[in-house]
């Protein structure tokens, strides 16, 4: 590498080189996902005929608002879906995953969670943090049940078909990513297995938060037989355009229910200016299966790179992925530190800041998070973002582009070397 802007040391350039030799057959695999997914969303641009005068957007109520039917329609076809909803109204992912889960459950309905305890952020939405009155799930009579994943991190298909048969479930939830744990993030053919046992033994409806998972694959978790996939615009399907947004895809029915809950019973998503928003939703969700390629090979090469100085990742550079995250255990909270500030270094936005930990709200301990994106809170942009608890792990992803989301990876290892802590 060329050191005329950026002076990293000869170790650190060395290691580099050999993490990229290693990368090689991933970055293959990558590639070759990534122009089938591209391929996928630009014949869906063409088969709805996309037009320079539906990009404009509308005011007031929306009514006809031809460019926000036919980004409705083009997410359902990239998806593999009946129906779908994508706006900027949605806050983020949070927002997005709390107006399908009100959606779909009514009061004494039973809810399963198959993929253990749920991310940090969801519990309050479900009321499982203990605080009552703020119109959670619990608050509306709805009941939580959970199944929690095997001793290796997996679904337990047993444990699933057991409480499926043995409880009256409404709708069945997982989370497809890893969260802030270590376990695997699911794959679409563990997905579909999992959908296959809960529709063989109930009449439940299979929710996935697809967040981080967008155009991995070449499939979606709707070609599945999931009922409803929801994420957010400033992670993959956003594409780094996307200002802010979030979407759900599905089966008509329970896309029809989640419009009701999105705006109102009788409207549903007949209404709702998209001002100007459809040409940014519309040019992410063109470019998002290249960006999420690029922040696929950025995750590997982190990987591959921290891998040969002696730390554990998961996944590791050579496993099959998921999801856009890379987790990478750093032993201690100096490490953790250490990398997420020298990270920062890399950002085109904010580089000089320093970030520090800190009490973010829905967290239960102090987390710090290195980001500096062009859209704030985008983790498609390079991000990472470390709890400061056990096993002082950083789960970092995104990268606009690989170039420069590998000069991030390389200099938070070299602000640990510079403070000899690798």
């Amino acid at each position: 590498m060329d050191n005329q802007f950026f002076k990293f040391d000869d170790r650190l350039n060395n290691a580099a080189k050999e993490a990229l030799e290693k990368a090689k057959g991933a970055f293959a695999r990558i590639d070759e996902m990534t122009e089938y997914n591209q391929h996928k969303v630009l014949s869906a641009f063409i088969e709805n005929r996309v037009s320079e005068t539906q990009l404009w957007g509308t005011t007031g109520y929306g009514y006809g608002d031809s460019g926000r039917e036919l980004a409705d329609k083009i997410v359902a076809d990239v998806f593999g879906a009946e129906d779908a909803i994508i706006r900027y109204s949605i806050a983020c992912g949070t927002h997005a995953l709390g107006i399908a889960l009100f959606s779909l459950l009514r009061p004494g309905d039973n809810m399963l969670c198959i993929t253990g305890r749920p991310y940090d952020t969801i519990c309050p939405v479900i009321g499982m943090d203990g605080k009552n009155g703020q119109g959670s799930l619990a608050d509306f009579g709805v009941t939580y049940l959970q199944t929690d994943l095997d001793e290796n991190g997996h679904l337990d298909y047993e444990a699933i078909e057991k409480a499926v048969k043995a409880n009256k479930i409404r709708l069945v939830y997982l989370q497809r990513s890893r969260g802030y744990t270590l376990r695997d993030s699911l794959s679409v053919e563990e997905i579909g297995k999992a959908v296959k046992i809960v529709k063989e033994n109930s009449d439940a409806l299979v929710m996935v938060d697809n967040c981080y998972g967008e155009f991995v694959e070449k499939t979606e978790p709707t070609a599945v037989g999931a009922d409803l996939i929801v994420g957010s615009l400033i992670k993959n399907p956003g594409g780094g355009v996307a200002k802010c947004g979030g979407y759900m895809a599905g089966t008509k029915e329970a896309i029809d229910l989640c419009s009701y809950r999105l705006t109102t019973p009788s409207l549903g998503k007949e209404v709702g200016a998209s001002l100007e928003s459809t040409r940014e939703i519309l040019m992410g969700l063109f470019h998002a299966p290249h960006v999420v390629g690029e922040a696929l090979k950025t995750a590997v090469f982190a990987a591959s790179l921290f891998e040969d100085f002696g730390f554990e990742t998961t996944p590791s550079s050579d496993e099959a992925r998921h999801d856009i995250i890379q987790a990478i255990k750093l032993k201690n909270s100096e490490n953790l530190i250490a990398f997420c500030q020298g990270l920062q270094k890399g950002s085109p936005v904010d580089s000089y800041v320093t970030p520090e930990p800190w009490d973010m709200p829905g967290y239960p301990c102090q987390v710090i998070m290195a980001a500096g994106a062009f859209t704030s809170g985008s983790s498609i942009e390079l991000s990472a973002d470390a709890p400061l608890r056990e096993p002082f792990a950083v789960w970092m992803q995104g990268g606009l582009n690989f170039h420069s989301g590998k000069i991030g990876i390389m200099l938070a290892a070299q602000e640990m070397i510079k403070r000899n802590l690798i």
